[in-house]
């Protein structure tokens, strides 16, 4: 599927080809190979070792190491270059020598393709967090008072789902499939100054990041997808991932940054090993529960800022991969203080009664039937809608690992 649906920018046009973001006319297939069409690619450099990093790019027709940079520690320090296929990097430890061809070579990379590797890992023991249940509870408070501040609303329900293009799909699923494993993906940075929103104290929480060139070509794309739904001219502000969930992942409910996160979407790039639906939580308007269901090139567009979203329920098993990307509108930094555009869809708050048809597990299928049909299926089988931070954290306790209690909050 990756050959047979590549993006627009790989196809030899007569001669015409787009190379970062210009088209150029090449006059042989030489000059195609090397442009972005098809052998120069973005790769990064991460560094987790103790030390700074010394990168050097090897000729290989001389074997000469001519020194490229030097690569300090963490996520924040992360090297993208643009380079082409089947060139040759050795990354060497800065000490204890001044020249660092004296001391070990911590990795040698023949560069493949797009992508990005880590120079060991980052280091995030599993410990229990004390406080827990206070700062959750605190969290949601905090998170339930932030979606009630948005004034502007783009939809009727807040979410949808949809369904990625063939081409960008195999974009996406070819760049993490080239990088799903160690060294390439690597722990993401987390740690108390980042709350409690992923459990990272439980489960690992993986990443890898992605080039900044080919990042701005997908967001592009995937932007035009969603003013289609949003019916707004947007602009990006910010893309984030791939973030790989492992067994027994929790995503607390929240709401995303008001400035920058107004129409977003989730991507779900790959699925392995899950056995049982891994749903998406987004709360609508009228704050009912909706709970859905992705397979992998599925999407879901949602009002970030203002929907209240997350995952409780703990992965069940395998690991989960997603893509975060998120755009507000064109030249509006405060659109979240602004009243709702005349023209844009009502809010759906009363849809009359609401009755379980299907099963309690039974998600995206139409479980729950409502008067008004344009609910759509997705409402949970739960039937659980929220008026506090309070109810909030009742469904965290609810659906948690040992929790059996009864859902809190009132039905629809």
């Amino acid at each position: 599927s990756v050959v047979a649906r590549p993006l627009p920018h790989r196809y030899w046009n007569r001669g015409i080809v787009e190379d970062e973001g210009e088209k150029k006319q090449v006059e042989n297939m030489d000059a195609f190979i090397t442009s972005d069409a098809c052998g120069k690619v973005e790769y990064g450099f991460v560094n987790y070792h103790e030390n700074p990093v010394k990168i050097y790019w090897v000729n290989e027709r001389t074997g000469e190491k001519i020194f490229n940079q030097d690569l300090g520690k963490g996520e924040r320090e992360t090297s993208f270059i643009t380079t082409f296929v089947g060139h040759k990097f050795q990354f060497y430890d800065s000490l204890p020598n001044e020249d660092a061809l004296q001391n070990e070579m911590l990795y040698e990379l023949i560069v493949p393709n797009h992508g990005v590797v880590g120079i060991n890992n980052h280091q995030q023991p599993h410990v229990p967090r004390e406080g827990l249940e206070n700062e959750v509870r605190r969290t949601l408070d905090s998170e339930w008072s932030r979606h009630l501040r948005i004034k502007r609303t783009f939809s009727s329900l807040g979410f949808d789902k949809g369904r990625l293009p063939d081409d960008m799909f195999a974009s996406l699923g070819a760049y993490y499939y080239n990088n799903r494993n160690p060294p390439h993906k690597v722990l993401e940075e987390w740690g108390r100054h980042k709350g409690v929103f992923v459990n990272y104290w439980e489960t690992d929480v993986n990443f890898i990041q992605i080039p900044w060139h080919l990042k701005r070509r997908w967001q592009g794309r995937l932007r035009e997808l969603v003013e289609a739904w949003s019916g707004c001219v947007l602009e990006t502000t910010d893309m984030y991932g791939m973030r790989e969930y492992t067994k027994g992942a929790r995503l607390l409910t929240h709401v995303d940054r008001e400035s920058t996160h107004a129409a977003s979407m989730i991507v779900n790039i790959a699925q392995e090993n899950v056995t049982k639906p891994w749903t998406i939580e987004v709360h609508d308007h009228a704050d009912r529960l909706h709970e859905v269901v992705m397979e992998p090139g599925d999407i879901v567009y949602y009002e970030s800022a203002k929907a209240l979203h997350g995952r409780n329920t703990p992965l069940h098993s395998g690991n989960y991969i997603n893509l975060f990307t998120h755009y507000r509108p064109l030249d509006d930094p405060e659109w979240f203080h602004k009243e709702t555009p005349e023209g844009t869809p009502e809010p759906l708050l009363d849809v009359g009664q609401c009755e379980l048809k299907g099963k309690t597990d039974q998600y995206s299928q139409g479980a729950v039937a409502c008067d008004d049909e344009a609910i759509g299926p997705h409402l949970s089988p739960t039937m659980f809608s929220a008026n506090s931070g309070s109810d909030l954290f009742q469904w965290w306790k609810s659906v948690g690992p040992e929790e059996e209690e009864a859902v809190g909050g009132e039905e629809l």
